[in-house]
Parts: structure tokens; sequence; C-alpha cells
């Protein structure tokens, strides 16, 4: 069995594409193509991509908020089902602590659902393997959504100080 070589680099404005199609194959919330398109032109060193043979097998998009120049926030991560458990999204993640590293980036920050076992505890395992605090607390609270049906309320985490 030959294993798949997977390659991590920040994206092109061609990757929009792909992005928002993978992401049809998840679970994930289904944002426009423009958005995908938007963050693999003008936030290209705070996204990431990983390929295998070419074929784009998941994904970060984030930004530094204006507000923190400390923090860089991780916007959407996805990962292609068939290499769901494969250790994809914590490779992602520490490739964009990489490409962060000369903009003085302490601190990681996501949104999460209470509800998205598989992000918290990639998260969780992050700030483990960083020997970082990873503090919880609520944030996207439910009332801010224009349907209570449609959406859960998201938790920010918030990791750090990254060494």
């Amino acid at each position: 069995m030959i294993k798949q070589q997977i390659h991590y680099s920040t994206p092109d404005r061609t990757d929009g594409k792909n992005m928002w199609q993978l992401v049809q194959k998840t679970t994930l919330d289904k944002n426009s193509v423009y958005k995908y398109i938007m963050f693999s032109s003008y936030f290209t060193d705070t996204c990431v991509v990983a390929k295998s043979d070419q074929e784009l097998i998941g994904f970060i998009t984030g930004f530094i908020p204006p507000d923190k120049p400390d923090t860089v926030f991780v916007w959407q991560i996805g990962v292609d089902p068939d290499f769901s458990g494969k250790g994809v999204g914590s490779s992602l993640l520490e490739q964009l602590i990489t490409q962060v590293k000369d903009k003085d980036i302490l601190f990681l920050e996501a949104t999460i659902t209470p509800s998205n076992q598989a992000s918290r505890a990639l998260f969780k395992k992050f700030a483990a393997k960083h020997d970082a605090q990873c503090q919880i607390e609520s944030f996207l609270v439910s009332e801010l959504f224009p349907d209570l049906d449609l959406y859960e309320e998201e938790e920010l985490f918030r990791i750090g100080p990254l060494k």
C-alpha cells in the first residue's frame, strides 16, 4: 500500500472554488463561493490548503482581527471526509502557526458549537501539544441568530500564549 503524501501551503485564488466544493461534501456551514475566493486572494497568510495528488483535501480560512494583532482567528477548517481521522486537521493548524510565525502571533481563536465534539477535541489537543491554555467562553449566543432552530450558539476557544 502506497501512503499518499499530503502537501500543505498557502492557497492561491484558484483554490477558492475547491474549498467551496469540499464544504459541500461536509456538515460545515455553507458559505458562498465568493467567500472562499476572497480568502484565497486576500488572506493567504492566514489560510492553509492541504493537497494530495494536486487535489484539495483540506483547508483553513482565517484572519488576524484588526483589534487583536497578536491573534489568528480560524473562521473555518474543513477536511475531506475521505481523509477524516488521519491528522489533516492537526497538520493544517500547525501549518497555520508556521505561516504566521513572523507576525508575533501569541493566540489562536475559533468559535465552536457545543455539539461539534471533533473540533473541540482538535483544538484542545492543539493547546495541549503547545503547552498553552485553552480558555472557552460563551460568545455567539443563540439570541444573536435570526432563527434559533437553524443555528447553535458558538463558544470562543482562545488558545495561548503560543511559544
